[in-house]
């Protein structure tokens, strides 16, 4: 399996890949650059917003729940206009990061400092027209994704090298007890970055600094690993027709000058064909 680069345009954090099942159709952002990019075919686009923005879900064909510094955003693709859906009140000085819906129509975001300060980040989740925190003193908080038969939540700290899960409750998805790990990959000097569940159950998750996306069976043991085209790997999404198409997007952040002339790609969003296979996200309702 080799990775092929999906779209030419150099991100400094890119971020939060969402495939739109509806629309056929990918989205991402560079965080840093306050942008939300897509590419359908030949056709591409970009959105410019006030502050960082990080994650998106999908409401319906034309509309995307975006999360900024300061507010969940309703977007409408076509048009372009923005309205607010509910406020974040995440802190001075914080952004938000990786986020996700969940399969009863809610949505996961965290928030972490723009210096990666220790412990300054959250886990929130919007549902029903409310936000509420779900966890915090997280460093970098990533890989928010979900088991397909609804019974876990996952979520990392990239800084202390650990993916998490929690149980979550059958009706509401509210998060039931204490997180416990689920891989600790410290020792590995691994830093877990993304992630993304197929339909198998499988973590498919980027690691930051490896150049590659590593599977986990449900049980923790790895699978297998998918290298893509830069080694700051971020964020991985299912698409295409099938979803057995693994995208992933890169970063330029944290890459010196040495380091990006050996790797020019870094920034750029990749794509694997015939992987998988992966699952439509839900959709947000707000």
């Amino acid at each position: 399996m080799s990775a092929h680069i999906f779209d030419d345009r150099s991100c400094f954090l890119g971020e939060g890949p969402l495939w739109h099942p509806q629309r056929e159709q990918l989205f991402w952002f560079d965080i840093i650059g306050r942008t939300l990019l897509t590419r359908k075919g030949g056709d591409t686009g970009a959105w410019t917003f006030d502050d960082m923005v990080s994650a998106a879900g999908w409401i319906d064909r034309d509309n995307l729940l975006v999360a900024s510094e300061t507010a969940l955003l309703k977007l409408n693709i076509e048009t372009r206009e923005r309205e607010i859906v509910a406020a974040l009140d995440i802190g001075e000085g914080l952004r938000t990061n990786d986020g996700r819906a969940d399969p009863w129509g809610g949505f996961w975001i965290s928030s972490m400092g723009k210096k990666s300060e220790k412990d300054a980040g959250a886990i929130y989740r919007f549902y029903r027209g409310e936000v509420t925190k779900l966890f915090s003193s997280i460093t970098i908080p990533n890989a928010i994704c979900f088991s397909p038969d609804r019974a876990y939540g996952h979520f990392a700290d990239t800084s202390r090298g650990f993916v998490k899960r929690v149980r979550l409750d059958s009706e509401t998805g509210v998060p039931v007890g204490e997180p416990e790990i689920y891989l600790d990959l410290a020792g590995e000097g691994l830093n877990p970055d993304g992630a993304v569940i197929d339909a198998a159950g499988n973590m498919w998750l980027a690691q930051w600094g490896a150049g590659r996306v590593a599977v986990y069976d449900p049980s923790g043991p790895l699978l297998k690993a998918v290298s893509v085209g830069a080694p700051h790997s971020s964020c991985p999404a299912f698409g295409g027709a099938d979803f057995s198409t693994l995208y992933c997007t890169t970063a330029r952040e944290g890459l010196d000058a040495e380091a990006l002339a050996a790797h020019p790609d870094s920034g750029k969003v990749f794509f694997v064909e015939g992987v998988g296979p992966g699952r439509p996200e839900p959709a947000v309702i707000i």
